[in-house]
């Protein structure tokens, strides 16, 4: 059985990896996170920023799916 890490826990976790990147804007869109589901709503840019805020989001511990339902807004 796997361990994964409290809901609380992991959101401090994404929402600090996203605020760090010069990649994305945070306050472009909003994170939930249950269990080891994380969903990303709201806007972006670019496509790559899209790309970029799931990609910082994967590589985390105890994130074992990405919803990524960023729109991508020119």
């Amino acid at each position: 059985m796997e361990l994964t890490a409290p809901t609380s826990s992991l959101l401090a976790q994404v929402q600090g990896a996203l605020s760090s990147s010069p990649y994305v804007n945070l306050h472009s869109f909003h994170v939930e996170a249950s269990g080891g589901t994380v969903r990303l709503h709201g806007q972006v840019g670019t496509f790559f920023q899209k790309q970029m805020a799931q990609e910082l989001v994967r590589r985390l511990d105890g994130v074992e799916r990405i919803e990524n339902l960023l729109q991508v807004n020119w």
